[in-house]
């Protein structure tokens, strides 16, 4: 302040940033050249809990889509997670480590023990991490052996109110002890990436938003009339539906509530979960208590397939930093019903690409729901809308380019050229 007035802010200049020239073409053919030495590659270390659903699906996607001219990945997880086959078909190195678990115990330590061995023996240029046990595990191996580069991501927060208070307040200490043992975070959302800095889990200014990628590929950009038979469903039936692991986090009795309180004005409306999980089995008690029909299909490999023969996918899910299953139903176009949760708004904008209800608020979500069956014309509008930013933003080469930009500034590393 200077003589009662504020002074001007000073002008930082800003760093000069210049890319590497680009490599001008081969005079020869490369055929006729004698045999170059293989240039080096960058090691890269994925460390997560379990190698599974959608932190395990994205962590695959991340893994297999890197340019294997430039990074030779590998994956270190629990053992028994579903994606372990797909991991090794795509050529990745794996290490599944014994006696690592979801749930905090004892074993741990051995868990830390062999993690810090393969560091150490490897000598990975970046160690990436993703989830609480994997995310402090890793973290703490790559610190021990001085890794150059550790990268954390942020899939969600492994804390929320449906926990004990003692296991909430482990957890929160276990993300936040570690804050300062990665030079970088990703996040899968911005309100993800918010929830990261206001919890003090990643400092101020060190969390750059990553949409979480989904395989395009195998899921149509519309309604599938073929998905729709394997349901077992006619064309002319509402169908509402859910894809995922039917456990705590998912809420699905809220789904079976949801579809009772619907019925009262919708009679003639079908309902279908698919996935697998422990409370499968009060599902099916809570929907012949209540007189309504959920069928079950059990786990599906094909999933995000089936997806697409559903008229509106409905999310029930206490915490959630995106999920997978909802990207991919908004990828094939289908108006969407979604509990508003960390980061899914940030993926369903009420009434732009869905509509969002209360989490534990079946009533509400009916209410949703039967507003969408009621105006269809507004319903497939917010499903093309969600189809749009979904194939503009979530594809697995969007992620990888923006994960690899990530990598390629913290060492140091011009970014490629554009169109390569």
């Amino acid at each position: 302040m200077r003589n009662g007035t504020l002074a001007p802010a000073v002008r930082r200049p800003r760093p000069h940033v210049t890319s590497w020239p680009a490599s001008p073409r081969r005079v020869v053919p490369a055929a006729v050249l004698p045999t170059a030495p293989a240039p080096s590659r960058i090691k890269v270390l994925h460390v997560i809990t379990r190698l599974q659903a959608g932190a395990g699906g994205n962590t695959l996607l991340c893994a297999t889509g890197m340019d294997p001219g430039r990074y030779d990945v590998w994956i270190a997880g629990a053992p028994g997670g579903e994606l372990w086959a797909a991991a090794r078909d795509a050529g990745l190195h794996t290490v599944e480590l014994p006696g690592l678990k979801h749930t905090l115990g004892p074993a741990d330590a051995l868990v830390l023990w062999h993690l810090v061995r393969l560091v150490r023996r490897e000598r990975f240029t970046v160690v990436h991490t993703h989830s609480a046990k994997g995310g402090f595990l890793g973290r703490v191996a790559a610190r021990v052996c001085r890794t150059p580069v550790v990268v954390h991501t942020f899939h969600g927060l492994s804390f929320h109110p449906y926990q004990s208070r003692t296991r909430r307040v482990l957890y929160h200490w276990l993300e936040r002890s570690t804050r300062r043992l990665a030079h970088h975070y990703l996040a899968v959302a911005p309100r993800v990436a918010q929830e990261a800095v206001s919890e003090r889990l990643a400092p101020p200014g060190r969390v750059r938003v990553v949409p979480s990628a989904v395989d395009l590929g195998h899921i149509p950009a519309q309604f599938d009339p073929p998905a729709r038979r394997v349901l077992g469903v006619p064309r002319a039936t509402a169908l509402v539906g859910t894809v995922g692991r039917i456990d705590a986090q998912k809420a699905p009795l809220d789904f079976v509530r949801m579809a009772a309180a619907l019925r009262a004005d919708h009679p003639g409306t079908a309902f279908v979960m698919v996935g697998d999980g422990p409370l499968a089995a009060e599902v099916r008690r809570l929907a012949a208590d209540l007189g309504v029909e959920v069928i079950l299909t059990g786990h599906r490999p094909d999933a995000s397939w089936l997806v697409s023969g559903l008229d509106i996918y409905v999310g029930t899910s206490l915490y959630e930093g995106l999920g997978r299953a909802l990207t991919e139903a908004l990828a094939c176009a289908r108006p969407a019903v979604a509990t508003a949760v960390n980061g899914v708004p940030d993926l369903v904008e009420h009434g732009a690409t869905g509509l969002l209800t209360a989490p534990a608020d079946p009533e509400g979500a009916a209410r949703a729901v039967g507003w969408l069956l009621d105006h269809p014309a507004a319903a497939a509008e917010m499903g093309r809308r969600g189809r749009a930013r979904v194939r503009a933003a979530f594809g697995p080469h969007a992620m990888c380019a923006a994960v690899d930009a990530c990598y390629r500034d913290l060492l140091g590393l011009p970014l490629p050229p554009p169109g390569r």
